[in-house]
């Protein structure tokens, strides 16, 4: 049984990141319903692992919290963008690191109560340093290189706080069986 139907969908803004749309729906018993959806490409999350059990994160400037946050290497998709080719593309990118070994772990929805972001989780190990190649608007203050244990002490302290983050670094305990 589907929950509602949509009966129309009206486009109120298209950027180059996002989208919204007004969407009017009806649930099961007939009532009409307006949903608000933010429309999104999706992005990559890459968890790169050291040989050392240590994982490369950012500190990167986010200017919606108007904060520096700690966080996965991450890129939005452009349209059609094949995830696989866009993750290497991407810790290159914010890291300079190149792997040798690349796994998907799965994915995630962001916030699918509002959002048709759908994130595409890899774990990147065999990793060779290199200078990364930030876009003109990245501003990434440092590439840290964190223990493992100390990477999870900092989601216990509130320290990280980026949700995609926190599911990656879980995702991949779990794959390594660095969790259990």
């Amino acid at each position: 049984m589907k929950p509602e139907t949509v009966i129309s969908k009206e486009t109120l803004f298209e950027g180059h990141i996002l989208g919204l749309e007004l969407r009017q729906a009806k649930l099961p018993d007939g009532t009409p319903v307006s949903r608000e959806v933010v429309i999104n490409k999706g992005a990559v999350v890459i968890v790169p692992m050291t040989e050392n059990n240590e994982v490369r994160l950012l500190k990167q400037y986010r200017a919606a919290v108007e904060k520096w946050i700690i966080e996965l290497p991450a890129g939005g998709l452009e349209l059609n963008e094949d995830p696989d080719l866009a993750a290497p593309r991407e810790l290159l990118e914010e890291t300079g690191d190149q792997a040798g070994t690349w796994q998907k772990l799965g994915g995630f929805y962001s916030a699918p109560g509002i959002l048709t972001e759908y994130l595409h989780l890899y774990l990147a190990t065999d990793l060779t340093a290199g200078e990364n190649r930030l876009e003109f608007d990245e501003h990434i203050a440092e590439v840290l290189t964190v223990p493992w244990a100390e990477a999870i002490a900092m989601i216990r302290s509130g320290e990280i706080e980026d949700g995609k983050t926190i599911a990656g670094l879980m995702m991949a305990g779990i794959q390594l069986e660095l969790i259990s």
